[in-house]
């Protein structure tokens, strides 16, 4: 049976379309390993040497996950069911299941059973409906940031413009305020045009390939695709024990998400923008875009590289990374420092390697130096003035001497007229500026903040 009619109901439609393994899960077991093509692909066991995705969580909001499946038993938390169903963990629909299978399966048995990418990670399954039957994957977002995950996987979608959704577009600031990366599903209709949330500016938007690397012709394209993945003929676990083959750009989108998940393992300190900007950066370019300009529309920056994005020398860069967006806004909210700039080590910066800035000295426009040179200067200028203050006290003195002391009025303050003289300023007190504006230059004005990403925030780096 096709998968997209079993979700067709459903506020957000599932993007996979498959069928189901016929025969019973132990006659079918080789057959599930031996077709998960994507395993030899990604070469998991040299993945696998780097980062397994451990203690990381995954929000899978779809159609719920059968945690009892034995390929993914022990690798899904509870989650949350906004319809009250308790479709989160006994799910009716198969689509979340198989999504939660590519991120952290572990298969059950020598050879047995289906992989995933992230094995060491945990999911966090949330069912993306009301009680009434509508979409609540905004809600849905905000759930699953205040339980713990840091990759949000949406391989659902709908047709609908970027922030035309005032609650997507809320949920989706939410998720960057709380540096939580968001990757959804482009659409399967092979159009030009992003379902949201895919398209929402701040989501990581994926398209499929095929196992010749080439993109799927039913992968929807367009300016927000910013990496592809495999999503052709992708084995997945279903409820009850079962298994099922399909192709979609929902696949493709696991994929991603599983690789963000080992990624955030193993760098932790690494902001959502800043794992994306590794995912992309490390991607494999086509022969047929060499030397084009990316994103392309159809394969973003180029073919999902989970071993790369782990190993490559990759700066760490902005941290809104190439998502733009409500990340670039957070990323400014936080005076936009990277991960190792905050730590002062300057690792994989890409810059000096010191991690210094002038943002938080506590001193607004005011140059900060804390090298020898200015200590010698502080010196001698203590110096002068301790000199000035000598001359002054010898000619108050001497003139004390010549003439005697004048009484002043009682109230009138050591400096300046006194502010109740009868008829205002006394004669001769220096009128300064009188009433008109002071010098320009006059106090010195702090310089006014350049973004250096452009008045967009960073999204025209897409």
């Amino acid at each position: 049976m096709r998968l997209t009619r079993l979700a067709a109901a459903l506020g957000a439609v599932a993007l996979t379309a498959g069928t189901l393994f016929a025969g019973a899960p132990a006659a079918s077991a080789d057959q599930v390993r031996d077709a998960e093509w994507e395993i030899s692909y990604f070469n998991y066991d040299k993945v696998w040497s780097v980062s397994k995705g451990d203690g990381v969580i995954v929000a899978v909001i779809d159609s719920g996950v059968d945690a009892t499946h034995p390929d993914i038993a022990g690798s899904v938390l509870p989650g949350y069911d906004q319809s009250e169903k308790g479709e989160n963990t006994k799910p009716t629909v198969p689509h979340g299941t198989s999504m939660a299978s590519h991120i952290v399966g572990h298969g059950h048995g020598d050879g047995v059973g289906v992989i995933g990418i992230a094995p060491g990670a945990k999911v966090l399954p949330v069912y993306k409906d009301s009680p009434d039957g509508a979409d609540a994957v905004p809600s849905g977002i905000k759930w699953a940031v205040e339980h713990g995950a840091k990759v949000i996987n949406l391989s659902v979608g709908r047709l609908g413009k970027p922030k035309s959704d005032r609650d997507l577009t809320e949920a989706v600031a939410y998720a960057a305020q709380h540096d939580v990366l968001i990757v959804g599903a482009t659409g399967n209709d092979g159009v030009e045009g992003v379902h949201t949330p895919g398209n929402e500016p701040g989501v990581l938007a994926v398209g499929a390939t095929e196992k010749t690397g080439k993109i799927w012709a039913s992968s929807n394209y367009g300016s927000q695709v910013l990496i592809s993945a495999p999503g052709v003929g992708i084995v997945g676990a279903t409820p009850g024990g079962q298994y099922g083959i399909g192709d979609g750009t929902s696949d493709s989108t696991a994929f991603v998400s599983g690789t963000a998940a080992l990624v955030r393992a193993k760098f932790p300190n690494l902001t959502a923008g800043q794992v994306a900007e590794r995912l992309v950066k490390s991607a494999k370019v086509p022969a047929s875009l060499q030397g084009a300009k990316l994103p392309d529309p159809h394969y973003g920056y180029g073919v999902l590289s989970p071993y790369d994005a782990l190993t490559k020398d990759i700066p760490a860069g902005p941290a809104q990374g190439p998502l733009g967006g409500p990340y670039a806004e957070a990323s400014k909210g936080s005076g936009g420092a990277t991960s190792a700039a905050t730590s002062g080590t300057g690792a994989g910066t890409g810059g000096d390697g010191t991690g210094s800035t002038s943002a938080g000295s506590g001193l607004d426009g005011i140059a900060q130096s804390d090298g020898p040179g200015a200590g010698l200067l502080i010196a001698a200028a203590g110096a002068v003035v301790v000199v000035l203050i000598v001359i002054v006290i010898i000619v108050l003195a001497a003139k004390k001497r010549r003439r005697p002391a004048v009484v002043p009025m009682q109230g009138q303050p050591p400096y300046g007229a006194p502010p109740n003289w009868p008829g205002g300023q006394p004669p001769g007190y220096p009128q300064q500026y009188g009433g008109q504006a002071p010098p320009p230059g006059y106090p010195p004005q702090p310089n006014s903040y350049q973004n250096p990403y452009g008045s967009d925030g960073g999204q025209s780096r897409r």
